[in-house]
């Protein structure tokens, strides 16, 4: 990965001055119900460090919109997560503790902080009758893919087999409004199958898959490949024509790490809202190719190298560029025409203030819907205007999911807006 051996003993030695410096990154935790989706206020949190678990470093309280203030925590240096050579973990490990009035308590052990990111850490509560000395729900994420010791990817065609007896129910691709995610190898019928909305999935993935510190160009390949990947399994129906009822596993060695209840960092979250209809696609072939990929250290394969793209972004590659460099000059991104479960489509400009009409008027319902759940977002008169008032209660919104805060619904904040529109109503108009 490096030129020479110079190049390591630089990386090295700049690595052990580092070890000296107080390095921190940031973490918000956000509560809602599991069953309605609706956010939990005045929800106790405690974050502790792993190990520590009686001496909590804060005690937090969620706002209205379910969510605590921004925390700043101690990090290892930042040139861990930069360095495939770096024998001590990258990131550290956070313990939390949130308890709420009429849920269930959830204990995350192992939520992931790296220097300088901030990580989204969400909790799911099961509403439930309390009872007296009632044990937590107990979310474990395990060691990152890229550091721990995971099956390495079994080897499989890029392209699959199309049957001719009308097996495969999909005539173009669309972006699911969920994947069924089995939480283990395929066979294992023990393993629980969780329903995971696509965007939430893809987000888990790429945090569980890459460090979010590497090069943003780096972090765009490895999305669109983990989406290719992913869109290939809905595609083609891989695991439902061979008799199972899921979408695609969380083992390494037949699919993508997936991991119940782990935190997602602010800039995968951003990228995947901005690209999540893309894929990868070579001429002439319809379906999305199916994009192997491994960590290019301990395990090589004829896909994309985890590391090798880090690299490639370090020297200036864009995503497309990295793409080619390990698939080839004739592999394109492409983008789905069909998203499942939303309203209706992005209306293909931006809505900001002078704006007008029906795709106007739907915005401003779905964000009055949502202000019910989330009283933080003030309700508008929804006359079809894009207004002063309209962009607040859009810079609002923005502020609460995690998205620039522009006052403008463009691409992502009109998805966004979208799917949690779904999300409290529980409905979905045809498109």
């Amino acid at each position: 990965m490096y030129e020479n051996e110079a190049d390591l003993k630089a990386m090295q030695e700049e690595t052990a001055g580092e070890a000296d410096t107080q390095y921190t990154g940031t973490m918000r935790i956000s509560v809602v119900s599991s069953v309605s989706q609706s956010p939990i206020a005045g929800a106790a949190v405690t974050i502790s460090v792993t190990g520590d678990p009686e001496n909590p470093l804060y005690t937090l309280t969620t706002d209205s919109s379910g969510e605590t203030e921004v925390v700043t925590l101690p990090a290892p240096p930042l040139s861990y997560s930069l360095n495939p050579e770096s024998l001590i973990q990258p990131y550290a490990e956070y313990i939390i503790l949130v308890t709420a009035e009429g849920y269930e308590p959830v204990y995350v052990s192992g939520s992931e902080l790296f220097a300088d990111e901030l990580t989204l850490q969400p909790i799911r509560m099961n509403p439930v009758e309390l009872q007296e000395g009632e044990e937590e729900r107990l979310v474990v994420i395990p060691v990152h893919t890229l550091f721990g010791d995971y099956p390495p990817k079994i080897p499989e065609d890029e392209i699959k087999p199309m049957a001719e007896t009308g097996e495969i129910v999909l005539s173009r691709v669309v972006i699911p409004e969920y994947v069924i995610v089995h939480d283990g190898v395929p066979s294992d019928p023990t393993a629980p199958n969780y329903w995971v909305r696509y965007k939430d999935y893809i987000k888990n993935v790429a945090s569980s898959e890459i460090y979010s510190t590497w090069p943003e160009a780096t972090l765009y390949a490895n999305i669109l490949v983990i989406q290719s990947f992913t869109l290939n399994r809905v595609y083609t129906e891989w695991y439902r024509n061979q008799g199972y009822d899921f979408t695609i596993t969380s083992s390494t060695a037949y699919d993508q790490k997936w991991v119940y209840g782990r935190n997602v960092y602010e800039n995968i979250s951003y990228l995947v809202d901005n690209i999540f209809t893309n894929y990868l696609s070579r001429p002439g072939v319809r379906q999305p190719i199916f994009t192997s990929y491994c960590d290019g250290q301990r395990v090589t394969c004829s896909g994309l190298s985890q590391w090798g793209s880090k690299y490639l972004g370090d020297q200036g590659y864009s995503a497309i560029e990295i793409i080619r460099y390990f698939y080839g000059n004739d592999m394109y991104i492409n983008s789905a025409d069909v998203i499942s479960g939303v309203p209706s489509s992005w209306p293909g400009y931006n809505l900001t203030i002078g704006s007008s009409g029906d795709k106007v008027l739907q915005m401003q319902n779905q964000l009055n819907r949502i202000a019910r759940n989330y009283p933080a977002i003030p309700t508008i008169t929804a006359d079809g205007i894009y207004g002063p008032a309209t962009a607040d209660a859009v810079r609002t919104f923005q502020g609460i999911f995690n998205l620039p805060q522009t006052g403008v619904v463009d691409y992502p904040t009109w998805y966004e807006i979208s799917e949690i529109y779904v999300g409290v109503s529980m409905i979905a108009e045809p498109q």
